[in-house]
C-alpha cells in the first residue's frame, strides 16, 4: 500500500486578487478625459499656426496627469500581500510587512520599518462618515441593549461604517490575519510609473519650448 505524500505548501495565493477603486474618481476622469479630447482635438483640427501644437503639447500633459489621478488608482489584495497601484508609483507590500492601515483624512498603509504609502483608490469621506454615524446613532436609540428590535436595519456593525472606514478595516484584518504565512514574507517593493511620467514630461516640454519661440 502506497502512503500518499503530503500536501507540498504553495507559493501561490490562496485566493484571487480583491479589487478595490473609487468608482466616482473613475466617473470623472471619464468626464475630464473626454472634454480635453474635445477642447483639444477641436484646436488641433480648426486651430491655426501654432494652436494645433499646443493643444498636442496639452494633451500629452494633461491626458496622463488626469488618467493618473482618476481612473488608474487601484488596491489589489489576496491573501500574501497588498499591491496599490497610485498616480506614479507601484507599490507591493507583503503582509507580512505591513505594521497598519488607517483611515484619518487619507487613507495609508505603514510598513513596519515606518513607510507610510497612501492609498489613493480608497478616498476618504467626510460626509459618508457622517451619515454612518447617523445611522449608528438611530440603531443606538432604537435598542439601546443591542437587541434586534422590528424597526431595526442590520445589526452588522459592517452596515454602520462608511465605505472607506469598511475596506480599511478588512486590510487591517488581512493584515492581522496573514502576515505570519508563508507565502506573505517579503520586502516592500516601490517602482515608478514611466508609462505615466514620461508622456506627461514630454508634453510639458514641448508646450514650455512652442511657449518659448
Amino acid at each position: 500500500m502506497t502512503t500518499p505524500e503530503p500536501p507540498q505548501p504553495s507559493d501561490e495565493p490562496a485566493s484571487a486578487d480583491r479589487v478595490f477603486r473609487s468608482n466616482s474618481g473613475i466617473a470623472g476622469g471619464v468626464l475630464l478625459l473626454g472634454l480635453t479630447a474635445w477642447f483639444c482635438g477641436d484646436a488641433m483640427i480648426r486651430g491655426e499656426g501654432r494652436t494645433p501644437w499646443l493643444a498636442l503639447a496639452g494633451l500629452l500633459l494633461v491626458v496622463p496627469l488626469v488618467v493618473a489621478f482618476t481612473v488608474r488608482p487601484a488596491v489589489y489584495v489576496n491573501e500574501d500581500r497588498l499591491r496599490i497601484r497610485n498616480p506614479f508609483r507601484y507599490i507591493t507590500l507583503p503582509w507580512a510587512a505591513v505594521a497598519d492601515v488607517r483611515a484619518g483624512y487619507s487613507s495609508e498603509a505603514f510598513t513596519r520599518d515606518g513607510a507610510k504609502y497612501q492609498l489613493w483608490a480608497v478616498p476618504v469621506s467626510l460626509r459618508q462618515r457622517k451619515s454612518a454615524a447617523r445611522r449608528q446613532a438611530r440603531a443606538a436609540q432604537d435598542d439601546p441593549h443591542g437587541r434586534t428590535s422590528v424597526s431595526a436595519d442590520v445589526r452588522d456593525s459592517k452596515s454602520r461604517l462608511a465605505p472607506a472606514d469598511q475596506t480599511i478595516a478588512d486590510l487591517r484584518d488581512l493584515a492581522e490575519h496573514c502576515g505570519s504565512r508563508p507565502t506573505a514574507q517579503g520586502e516592500p517593493q516601490v517602482r515608478w510609473a514611466y508609462e505615466i511620467i514620461a508622456p506627461a514630461v514630454a508634453g510639458l516640454v514641448l508646450m514650455v519650448i512652442l511657449l518659448a519661440v
